[in-house]
């Protein structure tokens, strides 16, 4: 209770302190070291730094001395108009990270590295579930009936060195025209994108453990069914592959969801990478095994082995994961404080959506226009890739397969350095969140288009060729660890509607992108080819600045309860 004097007494108690003497215009230095909004931001950034050295310098007894003397000047520094910072430190300011209090905590067989590599299998899979149709069609379909097909380049010479061998040829085969074909593959995105916004909001209703293991093993179940979908008649498969779609769009919004409960702040980059490298590496492999399976079985066991997968994988993370540490069931109680304690200031207990707020966020519109403009390159090259190869560099079907695949398994690869390396430059080198997350979209977006540019004016020259596409698409996988997960930076609590938000938007490219492509090259020309290119990399380049000029590296303020802010 205060006394008559500005003092504080207790009530009734024989203890009373006298008032504080007058505060310094420049700052206060007690054990803790407070700047006041007169300071510059080079005093402010020093303040903080002397006071985490006081605070790990001085001895048991002092230190509570100390942190009482730091919190009431920190009070008649809030007090005398702490809202009033200057831009240097606004821009400063990252969200806390506070280490344990327990000591180091291992990685190894942990529960959070043990959710990343289940979550990397999910999207392993969810990603093999996806793009095998784009190779099983291949045989499905007549091939007298692909009556829209455009023309082979003459441009360079036949490049093949595959040996023929036989073939099965028992598979099905069915009398879909060229634009019944294109009905079916982009029937997928029309149900994907329905569900992104929901699955966020869903995730931090009910949690992203059931809404992942749901989508998964819904999508593998209608996976499962594609070859009776296709016997009973074309409107059945599309509407399976869009039920596919709609089981599939809640998985990420779901899993960053979880992240936001489970990785602490300066593992962020390792984990996310680690489970979403998982896509990429399903892309490597269901493209050609997709293709030998076709060429050795039946087109039918695509989808069976596939889908069996998915299901199995979907005990195992039902068995194996907890939405939060808290509900899980044989995490260490070390680890799970170092998790608590390093999201504390981080969650809010809002029980409403602040969309508003959200919507009217200039750094989520920064993710948004990245988002898009990577996803165009992105969808571009994965369902044209195996055309251009096949059209103007003239590699034949097997030898297509494999080539293909190759550039994903370098964006794989790139993920998982990518990640340790920006986690390594947050903790090891004191590098700001804002400051790694835009380098690393820049190399991930100016880089590939480049590249991507370079590999339209290299002619016939086939390993140029592959190398520069191989390159380009490696470089996007530093991505991963800049806007990718740059939700997790900006707003914990509702990272999964944020990524639903952005994923909504970026689902666009794969709609439109490859369509427009299409409709650039009906003649497989090296000129046509440029021009997809060109547009490819031109929105890449603007996506990449303009997250450069927005983004932002720290926790908003509709983001958090009581907006507690402090350095990283």
């Amino acid at each position: 209770m205060k006394d008559g004097g500005g003092g504080w007494a207790g009530s009734g108690a024989k203890l009373r302190l006298r008032p504080l003497p007058p505060v310094s215009a420049r700052h206060v230095t007690t054990g803790l070291r407070q700047p006041l909004p007169g300071a510059s931001g080079a005093e402010r950034r020093a303040a903080r730094r002397d006071s985490a050295g006081g605070l790990r310098r001085c001895q048991p007894r002092s230190c509570h001395s100390a942190v009482a003397a730091g919190e009431l000047a920190l009070g008649a520094l809030r007090g005398a108009g702490g809202s009033g910072m200057e831009p240097e430190e606004r821009e400063d300011r990252t969200p806390l990270l506070k280490e344990s209090q327990f000591g180091a905590v291992p990685a190894c067989c942990s529960a959070r590295y043990n959710l990343a590599l289940l979550a990397f299998f999910g999207f392993f899979l969810l990603y093999a579930l996806r793009v095998n149709l784009s190779v099983a069609l291949v045989d499905m379909v007549e091939p007298n009936t692909s009556l829209a097909k455009n023309t082979t380049s003459n441009v360079c010479p036949e490049h093949s060195s595959t040996i023929n061998v036989p073939r099965n040829t028992t598979g099905k085969k069915y009398t879909w025209d060229a634009d019944t074909q294109g009905w079916i593959l982009g029937s997928f995105f029309y149900g994907y994108i329905i569900t992104q916004i929901p699955g966020g909001y869903l995730a931090s209703k009910i949690g992203g453990k059931l809404l992942l293991g749901f989508g998964i093993f819904g999508t593998s179940v209608f996976t499962l069914l594609t070859p009776l979908a296709a016997d009973l008649g074309v409107g059945y498969l599309i509407a399976v592959r869009a039920l596919e779609g709609l089981g599939e769009g809640v998985t990420f919004p779901a899993m960053h969801s979880m992240w936001s409960s489970w990785a602490p702040p300066l593992e962020r980059s390792k984990l996310l990478s680690i489970s979403y490298a998982g896509a990429q590496l399903g892309t490597v492999v269901s493209l050609p095994l997709s293709g030998l399976i076709c060429y050795y079985m039946n087109w039918v066991y695509v989808f069976y082995i596939f889908g069996a997968l998915g299901v199995l994988w979907f005990f195992f993370w039902m068995w194996l994961v907890s939405d939060t540490p808290e509900t899980h069931k044989s995490i260490s109680r070390t680890e799970r404080e170092y998790i608590l304690s390093s999201l504390k200031d981080q969650l809010s207990t809002q029980k409403t959506v602040p969309w508003r707020p959200i919507l009217e966020s200039l750094p989520l519109w920064a993710i948004v226009v990245a988002h898009f403009s990577y996803n165009w390159t992105f969808y571009t090259l994965l369902t044209l890739l195996p055309t251009y190869m096949k059209e103007i560099l003239r590699f034949d079907a097997q030898e297509n397969g494999f080539l293909s695949a190759l550039p994903y398994f370098g964006c794989w690869l790139c993920i998982i350095l990518s990640g340790q390396i920006a986690d390594h430059l947050r903790e090891k080198q004191n590098l700001s969140t804002v400051c790694v997350r835009k380098c690393f979209t820049l190399i991930g977006m100016i880089g590939p288009a480049v590249f991507l540019v370079a590999a339209g004016f290299i002619g016939c020259n086939y390993e140029l060729a592959v190398a520069f596409v191989t390159i380009s698409t490696t470089l996007g996988g530093f991505c991963t660890s800049g806007y990718s997960i740059n939700h997790l930076d900006i707003a914990p609590s509702y990272a999964g509607i944020l990524l639903g938000i952005t994923n909504s938007f970026a689902t666009i490219p794969g709609m439109v992108g490859p369509v427009i492509a299409k409709n650039l090259t009906h003649n497989n020309t090296v000129g046509e080819w440029q021009t997809v290119f060109y547009i490819a990399a031109s929105i890449n380049l603007f996506g990449a600045i303009f997250f450069a000029l927005f983004a932002s590296g720290e926790v908003q303020d509709w983001a958090v309860s009581g907006y507690h802010f402090h350095r990283n």
